[in-house]
């Protein structure tokens, strides 16, 4: 006989199991996103956000997670917005000690969430212990600064378009998303081969400051979001909207609130006024309030990028920063006694302050005061989830509940969904529509019931794909 025999004491190498994914958040709903991946040597979460809104999704920030976070290698976060990174001090609180993996502007934004985020729910326990209007005797909050701090510490940065190893055999590339600065959308490759695409919150093509998204390359499996899954954002006539509706409550004598997101709509806002004072649709006597601490510090961060030329942003604005962001002259309420201050102003003005779905933060103060007088506007210029004032404003309630007591809705609301930083449905599937071999399987997740049952219909019907809503808590394979 010829050749060897084998040797029967080495045991061949077995095949690596398919992978597994599970969804633990942002599905029939638009917060509290959070995948779990896992394979035969990994475990790694993609985003890992706050559940916000509803009571009912508030709780579910309490209860413990199906999983063990010590067993949790790693976790990818595409970008820095609450709803998919508000939940990692909790995680590490909970014995989370692996490394958080983002882009180095989702770092620096993260870090500006994360302490407002812990120091609010620190303030909340304080004052509900005070009050004595908790259900809960102390109350305590979901998590302290210090935990936060830890969460930062375990951060590491990674380049959009670099391969990095994030556990064994599971590899991580980061795209650019384009929907605030240093957002991306996630490629895994895992052990067994199969390849996994989570698309994060998608940008717009018409984004005023950054670039558009980079198109969808391919997966076995992708997971997309459908916030605005069943609308479609007018520009032109979202603009028209936001000026008109200003011209007419400052003719009246009246002022202007701008619930915004402190991290990116501040700065969307804050371009569509420059453009209008230039215009002299704004005049150079309205003042232009900018009450949010956070929303100042990061506004520092979009400005640090136009100083390093960041790839991210606009080639046409990198040489004029200035026409970019900055409506002069508006002022900057960083403390308490600033913010107070404003109401005292002789003349009427714009107030952007947050939060941008009005659940807490300086914005609510301003609402108690301006909510009952009809001079006044309430712009609503993003997406608001259900279980928000701001969802209430847009739906019509005729009064709020703030700080125990209920306050007539007399000013006028206006709803400007234009101005959101989510790729509306058409460029969703435009964005799908970059790869040349389909998914085995889209799964439609961070939006409400009637926008990702719309989404997946068209998925299915213009791409002719296979696209499922999944339920929470579902798992699923990877292939």
């Amino acid at each position: 006989m010829s050749g060897a025999l084998p040797d029967a004491s080495v045991a061949p190498t077995p095949t690596p199991r398919p992978g597994l994914l599970t969804f633990l958040g942002g599905v029939g709903t638009v917060t509290g996103s959070k995948y779990l991946v896992e394979t035969d040597h990994a475990r790694a979460l993609v985003d890992c956000g706050l559940f916000q809104g509803q009571a009912e999704l508030r709780r579910r920030n309490w209860r413990p997670l199906p999983l063990d976070p010590r067993d949790v290698e790693a976790v990818v976060v595409t970008h820095a917005h609450l709803d998919h990174t508000g939940y990692l001090p909790r995680l590490v609180r909970d014995g989370f000690h692996g490394t958080v993996y983002c882009t180095p502007d989702t770092a620096r934004l993260a870090e500006l969430v994360l302490r407002d985020s812990a120091h609010l729910m620190e303030e909340e326990a304080l004052h509900a212990n005070r009050g004595g209007w908790s259900k809960h005797r102390p109350a305590e909050p979901l998590y302290t600064q210090k935990d936060a701090e830890q969460v930062l510490a375990r951060i590491r940065t990674v380049e959009i378009g670099a391969d990095t190893e994030i556990a064994p055999g599971t590899v991580l590339r980061l795209h650019h998303g384009g929907h605030i600065l240093g957002s991306s959308w996630a490629h895994l490759t895992l052990e067994d081969g199969g390849t996994i695409a989570f698309s994060g919150d998608l940008g717009r093509q018409v984004h005023p400051l950054l670039l558009p998204p980079e198109p969808f390359s391919g997966a076995d499996v992708l997971l997309v979001e459908s916030t605005y899954g069943n609308r479609h954002h007018d520009d032109a006539i979202s603009r028209d909207v936001f000026a008109a509706a200003l011209t007419r409550t400052l003719a009246r004598g009246g002022n202007v609130l701008i619930p915004s997101f402190a991290v990116d709509r501040t700065e969307v806002v804050l371009h569509e006024l420059a453009e209008l004072r230039r215009t002299g649709v704004l005049p150079a006597h309205v003042p232009v309030y900018v009450d949010s601490p956070m929303a100042l510090r990061a506004l520092k961060i979009y400005q640090d990028a136009f100083d390093r030329r960041s790839p991210q942003l606009r080639p046409e604005l990198l040489d004029d920063p200035q026409r970019a962001l900055d409506p002069e002259p508006f002022t900057a309420a960083r403390t308490p006694e600033e913010s107070a201050a404003i109401q005292h102003s002789p003349v009427p003005g714009i107030i952007v302050s947050a939060s941008g779905m009005a659940t807490g933060g300086r914005v609510v103060h301003h609402l108690r005061r301006m909510l009952p007088d009809p001079r006044n506007t309430v712009l609503v210029v993003g997406f608001a989830a259900r279980g928000t004032r701001a969802r209430d404003l847009v739906e019509g309630a005729r009064t709020l509940k703030m700080f125990g007591t209920y306050v007539p809705v007399r000013a006028e609301v206006v709803d400007v969904p234009g101005f959101s930083a989510h790729a509306d449905a058409d460029e969703v599937l435009a964005w799908m529509r970059g790869t040349v071999e389909p998914p085995h399987a889209v799964f439609v997740v961070h939006g409400e019931p009637e926008g990702s049952e719309r989404l997946r219909d068209r998925i299915h019907g213009e791409l002719g794909w296979n696209a499922v809503v999944p339920r929470s808590g579902e798992r699923v394979l990877i292939r």
